[in-house]
């Protein structure tokens, strides 16, 4: 699933590529993927120009201009598990799965949206609407403080690692960071975070910093289907050390790599460089031996 580096990712190919241009004219193959009416979406849309491309979390937002000064039109774009948002030559092929094409002024390209699980959505807001719904989401895991990473944690008792997917209190981290941060940082998975202790905490805090800001500069992580804006692959899986690495030796101390079962997600590290603490949240279903 895209997470945040591999949006950040795709806004920064936007603004290199479509910032500017105009939305010439709006196709929905697929109205399930859009939120609300296909009609409106299309109709709010087309004729306005690309001004401002921003992020908050996996969240992407288009700020769209009209040409007659009224007030702008956001496009809200969320990539869910399988998603991409691509600038492409209009001539090349319509792959399955593409969902919404929108035209460039210049004819030449296209901004596509393709998404073989569906899971991802657009959506057209005013300013009002799109601030409401980031207003929802916890601080951008890249751009918070630490004095807000800390708030954030203070008196938390589930696993740490649930709490550090939770976008209401954290926005940006999935399964892949979440488990790279905590093994930069040393912190079990099923730590507490009201437990951690300052010096740990200040670990992470910085742990998560590093993790992204690597995964950025490499373009994201692509297991199948994550793509940038001008549709090529991350670079970042050469480089993960323990997410999907289950029995693998640590890169850092040789012990073999653990997989757990935490809410229903997957959590990968290294026992000898993460030990469990006394107290650790409660887990519910199987994990693994000795986790």
């Amino acid at each position: 699933m895209p997470e945040l580096p591999e949006v950040e990712t795709v806004a920064q190919g936007l603004e290199r590529r479509a910032l500017g241009r105009r939305v010439a004219a709006v196709e929905v193959r697929h109205p399930g993927v859009i939120v609300g009416a296909a009609e409106e979406f299309v109709s709010t849309l087309e004729g306005r120009r690309l001004v401002d491309v921003s992020r908050k979390g996996k969240a992407l937002a288009l700020e769209l201009a009209a040409e007659d000064g009224s007030g702008p039109r956001f496009l809200l774009v969320r990539l869910g598990m399988t998603g991409q948002f691509t600038v492409t030559p209009r001539e090349a092929p319509v792959e399955s799965h593409t969902h919404v094409l929108l035209a460039l002024d210049d004819g030449r390209e296209e901004l596509r949206f393709r998404d073989v699980r569906r899971f991802g959505r657009l959506r057209s807001c005013t300013r009002e609407e799109l601030e409401a719904i980031l207003g929802a989401l916890g601080p951008d895991a890249q751009r918070m403080t630490e004095r807000q990473f800390l708030a954030a944690m203070r008196g938390r008792h589930g696993a740490i690692k649930s709490w550090l997917m939770n976008q209401n209190l954290l926005a940006g981290l999935g399964n892949i960071y979440a488990d790279e941060a905590l093994f930069e940082a040393r912190i079990h998975p099923l730590s507490q975070p009201g437990r951690v202790s300052p010096e740990k905490a200040h670990r992470l805090y910085r742990a998560i910093r590093k993790v992204l800001d690597r995964a950025v500069r490499l373009g994201g992580t692509t297991f199948s289907d994550y793509l940038d804006a001008e549709g090529r692959p991350g670079a970042f899986l050469k480089k993960l050390r323990v997410y999907q690495h289950a029995g693998e030796p640590c890169r850092r101390c040789g012990h073999a790599i653990r997989r757990i079962v935490i809410a229903g997600r997957s959590s990968h590290f290294c026992l000898r460089c993460q030990p469990r603490p006394r107290v650790t949240a409660r887990m519910r279903g199987p994990r693994a031996f000795g986790a």
